[in-house]
């Protein structure tokens, strides 16, 4: 699988994008993915976990451990994102319910929790949905921050505007309370990938054109097709953000994207801005920085490679 040994677990709500990203981690074969873990998120758990079963069918890799979590956020209820990634959350691309891949046996945090002894100081977690099974691996292993390499997790926006509310992005408005335990847990490298870089990562219909699998190709064409849409309704652009792919991107190619240390943090609390990530930018609290806050990208490297990696 891996010409590298980088190990890493993927965690998602298995949407359109998280597919996206599970395809450029499987296909650049430069991961050693030791399994996916699923949370409710953009769909149920249940759905996400049949998504992610069907995505690694579709890219040939149906050996990949897939380890079901937590079925809704830590206190609050359970905000689907149909509008964006359509009633199953893959456009309506793989309607065909019939998939031979089942889930694995266990419990995501505590897969995480495991694998994180097995391998000490040599996994990464990509995340790419609501915090929620980190959250809860941290509340059963505390020393976990001690035991990974880094955490990778796509969320938040630190200087625009929102995606679900004017403040909020989605995956930090879905479960704040995890985020803002991950963000206090003391972990050494923390990279945030927040909507700042990743709304700079566009795929669209020309590029989507370059993808040389037919199957690929249109699987890509067919799921993106209301991503697009919508991000057009909203942005003026008839292209898709790539969000998650990019935090697999920084896995792959750290020197896509140019990082800064900060304190940050996440309202919790809030009548207007719940969900929203802070970041003391001039330092104005006096914390220790906690994150490594993702400012700048090479867009155009990083669509190469996505482009590159599917195309292998």
């Amino acid at each position: 699988m891996s010409e590298t040994g980088n190990r890493i677990i993927l965690d998602v709500d298995t949407g359109i994008d998280d597919a996206l990203a599970i395809l450029l981690a499987v296909k650049s074969r430069k991961l050693d993915i030791l399994g996916i873990t699923t949370v409710c998120g953009n769909v149920s758990l249940q759905q996400a976990t049949d998504n992610t079963c069907k995505i690694l069918e579709l890219v040939g890799a149906p050996s990949i451990p897939v380890i079901a979590g937590a079925a809704g956020p830590l206190t609050r209820k359970s905000h689907y994102e149909h509008r964006v990634h359509g009633q199953d959350g893959l456009g309506g691309a793989l309607p065909d319910p019939a998939v031979s891949k089942q889930a694995d046996e266990g419990f995501a945090p505590d897969f995480i929790v495991e694998q994180a002894k097995l391998y000490p100081g040599e996994l990464t977690l990509i995340m790419t949905a609501p915090l929620t099974n980190l959250a809860l691996a941290l509340m059963k292993c505390p020393e976990l921050p001690t035991l990974l390499k880094e955490v990778i997790f796509m969320g938040g926006v630190v200087r625009g505007h929102g995606n679900i509310t004017p403040t909020a992005e989605y995956n930090t408005y879905a479960d704040p309370e995890a985020a803002r335990i991950v963000l206090h847990a003391g972990f050494e490298k923390l990279t945030q990938v927040g909507l700042d870089v990743t709304r700079q990562t566009l795929l669209n219909e020309e590029a989507i054109g370059r993808l040389t699998d037919p199957i690929l190709r249109d699987y890509v064409a067919q799921s993106t097709e209301i991503y697009i849409k919508r991000y057009e309704e909203m942005n003026g652009i008839r292209a898709c953000a790539l969000h998650d792919p990019l935090a697999v991107g920084v896995a792959l190619a750290p020197e896509l994207v140019g990082r800064k240390s900060y304190y940050v943090d996440v309202e919790t609390a809030s009548r207007l801005c719940d969900g929203q990530m802070v970041c003391d930018f001039q330092n104005r609290l006096g914390e220790q920085p906690n994150t490594l806050v993702c400012e700048t990208v090479d867009a155009e490297a990083f669509l190469e490679l996505f482009i590159n990696a599917l195309n292998a």
